[in-house]
């Protein structure tokens, strides 16, 4: 029985890595988070979008937790500015569960996509019970290729998304691989 069905919420854990706090979003990132999904930075995730569609898909990140009983946090540094959304998802449109990464632009380039999307595996695999992920991207991202494959991930194959176009997919590697 899903969460949603049980009718119980979800406590969206806290992690912490060597250099990050990934916590449940906050209205307080709305800011930081509707700066990003504005810039051209989103195209990788559908954007540009305006600040209300921002605040919707904010809301649709913490409700993810509640539906299927994981998601994605937001990425903080120690003193609790926001640096991007990094986590698993999944939905009825994608191929299967996705370990995904959102980095805004004053986080570009620190490994926090890195560090944090490896936590995020580490929780997938190790609390969740997952034996494989994907991760989707554009073919011109080309940052989040080589992230994929830092992270030890391989391609394989690809899908058209309806409104995305063509997302290459990425293995990663089994839980016992990946320790």
């Amino acid at each position: 029985m899903s969460p949603a069905e049980n009718h119980t919420l979800i406590r969206i854990p806290t992690l912490r890595t060597e250099r990050f706090v990934m916590r449940a979003p906050r209205m307080s990132d709305l800011d930081a988070y509707a700066a990003f999904r504005g810039s051209e930075r989103s195209k990788g995730v559908g954007g540009p979008y305006n600040r209300e569609q921002s605040h919707d898909n904010l809301c649709g990140i913490i409700g993810h937790w509640h539906l299927e009983g994981y998601g994605r946090w937001m990425v903080t540094d120690t003193d609790d500015t926001p640096l991007g959304v990094v986590g698993m998802m999944n939905t009825p449109f994608w191929p299967e569960p996705e370990i995904a990464w959102s980095v805004f632009g004053n986080a570009e380039g620190k490994g926090v996509a890195y560090e944090a999307a490896q936590a995020a595996r580490t929780y997938a695999y190790h609390v969740l019970g997952w034996t494989t992920a994907i991760s989707c991207v554009l073919a011109d991202n080309t940052r989040s290729h080589a992230l994929a494959t830092r992270m030890g991930a391989t391609r394989d194959g690809s899908f058209t998304h309806e409104e995305l176009g063509e997302l290459f997919i990425y293995r990663h590697p089994s839980p016992e691989a990946a320790a």
